[in-house]
């Protein structure tokens, strides 16, 4: 029996949540894996990297996959890179549809308005001037700033995140896999980025991949995949999953619901 739990976006409020209701299902020790995407978006990636943080220190067997946003913030604390290659729409991390300003600001940095960019030659957001409570920021001043603010334990936690976990002929990733492309040979960009040639493919890939990254009205079985992302860093509810005795599950309130597959 292994307990999985989707894209949770600094939704710690629903973090806290999703762990109750494993606990009542499976006692706090349960085996656990967390899809990725801990941060962007939603108001409180600080507290919710700090449990995840305390349980794995705590001994819990908790499992954790790196996901897309984690790397976006990671580069920027280390690099003051706001942008990643897989962004066709040269959107920075920072501008609020990606959700950089809400982690930023879990850590004490508080927009005091919207940031202001230009464009690069390649159509790029390149920051200008990004306003706080304690000024308007250069992305200098911003990145030293941010560095100062996010404990070095944070950072050593976003980097040290395996990008896939092996269980019972399951394989756990943020985004998914190339299809066709043996498990040993997928590259990071493809298990944390991967949308075009995966989300309509069919094939079996001789595990059950489950995954995060695309979100959903709620968690879906698909088949030869399972998507656990329900969109939480969209306001909408985090629902954790169990796979027991051959069948998944979805957690709520009222315990266990299959998880059928989408016909």
């Amino acid at each position: 029996m292994i307990y999985a739990i989707g894209d949770i976006h600094g939704q710690k409020a629903m973090l806290d949540r999703a762990l109750v209701l494993i606990a009542a299902d499976g006692g706090a020790d349960a085996p656990l894996i967390f899809l990725g995407d801990y941060t962007d978006r939603g108001p409180n990636s600080r507290g919710v990297i700090e449990q995840l943080i305390a349980g794995r220190d705590a001994g819990l067997h908790w499992h954790f996959i790196k996901g897309n946003h984690d790397r976006m913030f990671l580069r920027f604390l280390e690099s003051g890179d706001t942008h990643d290659v897989a962004i066709k729409s040269g959107l920075s991390w920072l501008n609020p549809r990606l959700g950089g300003d809400t982690t930023l600001a879990s850590y004490g940095i508080i927009p005091a308005g919207a940031p202001q960019f230009t464009k690069d030659e390649q159509g790029r957001e390149v920051l200008v001037s990004y306003p706080t409570t304690e000024g308007d920021l250069s992305l200098p001043d911003l990145v030293t700033l941010a560095r100062s603010r996010v404990p070095k334990a944070h950072a050593q936690f976003l980097s040290s995140n395996a990008l896939m976990h092996r269980f019972d002929a399951h394989l756990f990733v943020h985004a998914g896999i190339r299809p066709g492309v043996a498990i040993e040979d997928q590259i990071e960009d493809d298990l944390i980025w991967i949308r075009d040639g995966w989300l309509d493919n069919d094939d079996d890939h001789g595990v059950m991949v489950v995954h995060g990254h695309t979100a959903l009205d709620m968690p879906e079985h698909f088949g030869n995949r399972i998507d656990l992302d329900g969109g939480a860093g969209y306001g909408r509810p985090l629902v954790p999953a169990v796979y027991d005795e051959g069948q998944w599950f979805t957690l709520d309130d009222d315990g266990r619901t299959p998880l059928q597959t989408v016909v």
